[in-house]
Formats: structure tokens, sequence, C-alpha cells
């Protein structure tokens, strides 16, 4: 436990149906968990509270239910650098919830987090120089509202409500059982039955060999492939480093360093060398393969490495299970749903009792509440952002984004730690108000989408470049770096460029 869990820490203050607090959290996954550790070890002076619109904590680690839900990114560094991570590198998401649930015991949080709490609207006033947060309560319906200093959103970018589908020709003829992972329903009874998965990304390479232990066969139906990496789900430095009996935060130090570095290897040979990016992820599942696999059509995508996201396979599980026969590949697009499955466009039927459409997310602009600064509504694909932290012409309203290539929360720690510098700015100017301002040089900056697609090509990043915020084509409006890039530069970052305190 802190030593800021053991004394009198400052609480929130309500006045009928308003509640004040110093800082407002909107998000109680792991970028809003992690956010309340640091302002009660950097600011413990501080008021917070954390508003979820779900039941319980743990965001996408509560909300999604699909079959074999594990993290794809190791826990060494997709948990806290503050919290060491004790168990295998890729976890399930029972596994993440308990890291998560030991963070807000230790650090006292429980009293701080108000689940069913869904955030409708938020107000700024220059006049007051503070937030009001309208929130709809899901276990009463009762409207109330939250004030506060400073914002502080953490909401994640899925939109839960509406995963992606796509409207294919006769879904409505199907027979079977039709179900997205985003809205996966316990009693889907997959034993002994036959299942047909449309997609080629992480969350279909996760439910493949869950369901296959048990299904008669899982038919995986993409447009195109993926790029693959198998991985251990213990590294093997782990295993050197386990008869050391090291202090538990050595160990974790030691191998989240090391898969930074192979994070980054990877990562720059993908833009510094694709082809041979290309050529070492396919040997590296080549002979993970099944006999007479078609590795060119089935597992060479078009695109470049890192394009998008690479499909990580623990102990090589997906390839296991194909290699068994429960698992078979057919790369084709679709014609139309019929009564018993899909026809493609070869003609066949792939006949299914259960058809589950892994085909994606759609984003979501800050948890898609509507904002308004001083009575006049936000259009945020009007604005830019600040070093992909902070909104132009926002007051006092930052956001958790972590990385597409790197684990999300290694972004995540370093945001926090720089929105406490400019906490501490703020107090060293007596300001009470923050907002990004365009300097003089920027007034005719060019707005460029938030994500570049020769860079990042994912397709629920490219169904969103009509809905996000910009960037510019210099710092501090630039985004999406690389996390070798920004372990450097953000404890050098000047709070001052782009930023105007009053």
């Amino acid at each position: 436990m802190t030593d800021t869990a053991t004394v009198d820490l400052p609480q929130e203050t309500s006045t009928g149906d308003v509640t004040h607090v110093d800082v407002l959290i909107v998000g109680a996954g792991v970028s809003g968990i992690g956010a309340a550790h640091h302002l009660r070890d950097k600011y413990p002076d501080r008021s917070f509270a954390i508003l979820d619109a779900q039941d319980a904590f743990g965001g996408t680690w509560w909300a999604h239910r699909f079959p074999g839900i594990r993290s794809d990114s190791d826990l060494f560094t997709y948990g806290y650098q503050h919290k060491p991570w004790r168990g295998p590198s890729i976890a399930t998401a029972d596994q993440i919830l308990k890291y998560l649930e030991e963070v807000i015991e230790e650090e006292d949080l429980a009293g701080h987090i108000h689940y069913s709490h869904r955030v409708t609207a938020l107000e700024w006033s220059s006049q007051d120089s503070q937030w009001t947060a309208h929130v709809t309560r899901g276990d009463t319906g009762e409207q109330v509202r939250y004030t506060a200093n400073f914002l502080w959103m953490c909401q994640g970018y899925y939109n839960f409500d509406e995963p992606y589908t796509p409207n294919w020709p006769g879904m409505d003829r199907y027979e079977g059982t039709l179900v997205h992972p985003e809205q996966w329903q316990e009693d889907v009874d997959y034993a002994d039955k036959r299942v047909l998965i449309i997609g080629s990304g992480a969350t279909m390479a996760t439910v493949a060999p869950e369901m296959a232990k048990t299904a008669e066969h899982v038919t995986v139906l993409q447009r195109s492939p993926s790029f693959y990496a198998a991985r251990p789900v213990v590294h093997d430095l782990a295993k050197m480093l386990e008869p050391l009996d090291l202090p538990p935060a050595w160990t974790h130090e030691i191998l989240r360093r090391q898969y930074i570095m192979e994070s980054d290897a990877i990562t720059t040979l993908a833009q510094t060398n694709p082809d041979e990016a290309r050529e070492m992820l396919l040997d590296g599942i080549r002979d993970l393969l099944p006999e007479g696999a078609d590795i060119d059509k089935d597992f060479t995508p078009k695109y470049r490495p890192w394009q998008q996201r690479i499909v990580r396979v623990p102990d090589g599980d997906f390839f296991e299970r194909m290699r068994a026969g429960k698992i078979s590949v057919v790369t084709d697009t679709i014609n139309e749903f019929v009564e018993k499955g899909v026809q493609i466009s070869s003609g066949e039927v792939l006949e299914a009792d259960i058809i589950v459409t892994a085909t994606g997310f759609n984003m979501s602009t800050f948890g898609d509440i509507p904002f308004e600064v001083d009575g006049e509504p936000v259009d945020f694909t009007k604005r830019v952002t600040w070093r992909g932290l902070m909104i132009s012409g926002v007051p006092n309203m930052t956001y958790a984004f972590g990385y597409f290539r790197h684990s999300w929360t290694l972004r995540i720690d370093m945001i926090n730690e720089l929105v406490g510098r400019i906490f501490g700015h703020m107090v060293e100017r007596n300001a009470h108000v923050v907002v990004p301002t365009l300097r003089p040089e920027d007034e005719d900056m060019p707005l460029m989408p938030w994500v570049d697609s020769e860079n990042i090509s994912a397709g629920y990043m490219m169904r969103s470049l009509d809905k996000l915020y910009k960037q510019g084509d210099r710092d501090p409006w630039k985004h999406l770096y690389e996390y070798d890039h920004e372990a450097k530069i953000f404890p050098e970052i000047d709070v001052e460029d782009g930023l105007e305190y009053r």
C-alpha cells in the first residue's frame, strides 16, 4: 500500500445533486486506474473521482466476454511500471482483472470509483474555470452532476454498444446463431458445432483456438491475411531468471526492458527494411503450418509488416489446432449469407451452425460524449491534438491514448508523468487554466488526419478518419510516434510550448 493510502485524503464534496472534485477521471479501465494512482502518488492533496458507465472496473477486460479472451501484449509492458507483474507474459482477462483489483485495493481507490455512471455531456465554463459533467446513473436512472477543475478522459476508444459488422446480403436468411465477439452471450453453446469465424485479426486468433477445443470444426474465413508472430506464454528469459529468486521488481524490470527491446527491433526493421521483416515473420510460422497449407494465399499480407497489427499467437496455439485438423483457413470474399451458412465468391457454401463476425470494432471519440466550451459545441474534427494527450482550444482536459505497436500502458505511464509536470507548472505559474493554443507560426499549418494510412492502416482507424481530431505537420501538434522516440523526448518536453496558462 502506498503512503498516501494510509493518511486522510481529500474527498468529494456534494451539494444537492452536484458533487465537486479537483480532478474528474472518466473510465475505470487500465488508463483510469493508472491516472488515479498517479494522482495519489504525486498529488495526494487533490480530490478525485472516477466515473464508469459499466458495472465494474476493467474497461475492455470486463466488457469483453468472448471465448479465450487474453492480452495480445506482454504484461510486463502492459502492466504498470509501479506494480510488478508476477504472472505469465500473456495473460487472460481474469488475470488482468485480478491485477487491476490489487491496484485498487493497494491504492484504496474503491471509494473513489462510481460504477453505472454514464457521462452524457461535458461543459466547460471559463467564468467558473471548471467542467460540469452531466451523468445518468444506470442503476437508478437518476440524473446527477459532477464539477471538476480538471478533466481526465480515460474511457478508451471502443464503442462497446455498436461493434463493426458489415451489412452482407442475406444476413436475415441465416438460420443459425450469429454473434459478434463484442456482444458475446455466455449461453452460446459451440460444443460439437460447426463454427465459421469471419475475420483475420487478433480477436479471431483468440476465439478460434479456444472454440476449436470443443467445436466439431472451426473455419476461418478471411478477406485477406494478417501477419502472425508465435510467441511463448512464458519468455525464455523468465525461465532463466526463475532459479535466481530475484525480487519481483527486479524480474519485472528486466523482462520489461527485454520486451521493449524486442518490440523496438521488429518495429524498426518493419520501417527500415520491410521486405526483411516480411520474410522474418513468414519464416517464423512456416514450420508451424500443417502440411499442404498455402502460405502465399492464406498467410502473406499485401501490406507492410506493422502497417496493421501483428497477430500474436501464444505458444502457437492457433497453428497447433490447424495441424490437428480442428481449424481451417479460407481466403475469399462473401457473396451472401444463405440459410445454412455463407456463400463465398468461388461459389462454395461454407455451412455453419454458428457464425462469429470477428470483423472489428468502431472507434468512439471521447466516449461519443458531446463537449461544450462556454456554450459552444466542440467539433473535434476541426481541432488538433497537442502531443497526443490534449486538444487545441479545450481547457483543462487531457486524454489517455496508448501505443499501436507497443503496449498501450507504456504510453499511459509517460502521459501520467507529463500531466503531473503540467499540474506542477500550473502551481508555479499560479494558473487555474491550461489550454493548448496554436502559436502564431502555426495558424496556417495544414491539418492532417489523425493517422497516416501509409503508416498505419488498421480498418477501425481508417473508418474513424472523419470522426476524430486532426494532427499538424510539426511538433507539438503531431502524435502516433513510436515508444523509442517518445521515451527520449517526453521527459524533456517544454510544457510552455503550445500551452497557454492563465
